[in-house]
């Protein structure tokens, strides 16, 4: 029997209809649009598949341009930008009924040896004491809005273990940080480019909402509208998606309708394996 896990990697692993062309499904999270993780994941992979096995990707630079349909198939149209000697560039567009939805420019290189510094992972409780976040929306379903109670609940890919309270329940003003210990529920492949399109998915998770925390408002406060503008990802060190990763965000700065917040994640020993930088609508209307 299919976990969701499984059906996550079928749903970013996308089907090939031409030279440069790529087709993927949808999944629809109980938000009436596709969630951006989705086709940051998706668009990697497209851009992975058309890479020599031998270049790693260490950056993506991404934006959302239109909300996407969970109800229809998405296009992934590769330009080959550049192969140089060392670099490996391409541009991802994503496409739906005829429109671009979403754009991004990946970067590719040889494994080669080099500087090596890097900023100490911060000191939280380790996932083991805090609790997942499916075990806290159980326990105060009760408080939750009825429209996601049945997908609050479901069987999830992913295990997710925020330091604190999730975004749901927060009341009141924060500091603008979070920290989240995620991993794969199951073991996965040896396989580099599905443990980073997976971490891509997972990037976009509580993220932007990050930057409302000084300002007592939740995605969920009424009025709020709260929306991914750009993304990106940088890629230090190799990694396993199904051991834990911490996922550091801060919101440095929100102004102008917009709010911006930068990651870190680290392994579990504490190696900075990836940054992160995404900046958002936050609009209290």
């Amino acid at each position: 029997m299919a976990t969701v896990l499984d059906e996550l990697i079928k749903l970013l692993s996308l089907e090939r209809i031409e030279e440069n062309l790529y087709r993927g499904q949808s999944q629809d999270l109980g938000w009436g649009t596709v969630y951006g993780g989705q086709v940051v994941g998706q668009a990697l992979f497209a851009a992975m598949s058309t890479v020599p096995p031998d270049r790693q990707v260490h950056s993506l630079h991404a934006y959302f341009l239109r909300p996407g349909d969970v109800s229809a198939p998405i296009v992934y149209d590769v330009n080959r930008s550049r192969d140089g000697s060392s670099f490996t560039t391409r541009h991802v567009k994503a496409i739906q009924h005829g429109h671009p939805i979403f754009d991004m420019s990946a970067s590719f290189q040889r494994v080669e040896p080099g500087f090596d510094h890097q900023v100490d992972m911060p000191n939280v409780p380790p996932p083991e004491q805090v609790p997942t976040d499916q075990e806290r929306l159980a326990a105060q379903a009760d408080k939750l809005p009825e429209f996601m109670r049945g997908r609050a609940l479901a069987e999830r890919p992913l295990e997710i273990r925020t330091v604190g309270e999730p975004d749901v329940f927060l009341n009141g003003k924060h500091p603008p940080e979070r920290f989240v210990w995620l991993k794969a529920t199951h073991a996965l492949p040896d396989t580099p480019a599905l443990h980073q399109a997976l971490l891509a998915y997972a990037s976009d998770f509580s993220f932007i909402t990050t930057s409302l925390k000084p300002h007592g408002v939740t995605w969920l406060t009424p009025g709020m509208q709260v929306a991914s503008v750009d993304h990106a990802v940088w890629f230090h060190a190799p990694f396993r998606a199904d051991e834990w990763l911490l996922h550091v965000m801060e919101s440095p700065r929100a102004s102008g309708a917009r709010g911006l917040v930068l990651g870190r994640v680290y392994s579990r020993d504490g190696k900075l394996v990836a940054s992160t930088a995404q900046q958002g609508l936050v609009r209290q209307r």
